[in-house]
């Protein structure tokens, strides 16, 4: 089950400067868990050290907002497109 991960500018120094990459999973949790072991760094900008996706991170599938899904729990299936967007801020 192919998914792919889009990564923003801002974060691609934390994946070899990949603008997207491919994984196997299941779930928003099970794709989370894959990028931990494949790129750490990128899995600590995300999540904090409980596991949760920081408060200053969306994460959507194709255009929804996880929140608005189930959470972690928001089933993948092939072809889904999950977006990572850091919140911007300034003034």
């Amino acid at each position: 089950m192919s998914i792919t991960i889009h990564v923003p500018g801002s974060l691609r120094d934390y994946c070899d400067g990949a603008l997207e990459f491919s994984l196997s999973a299941t779930s928003l949790l099970d794709a989370l868990v894959q990028i931990e072991r494949r790129y750490p760094a990128l899995y600590r900008c995300v999540c904090d050290e409980t596991g949760a996706v920081r408060r200053h991170v969306n994460l959507f599938v194709n255009e929804s907002d996880m929140r608005i899904l189930d959470g972690l729990e928001t089933a993948l299936n092939p072809g889904d497109v999950v977006m990572i967007l850091p919140a911007v801020s300034g003034g």
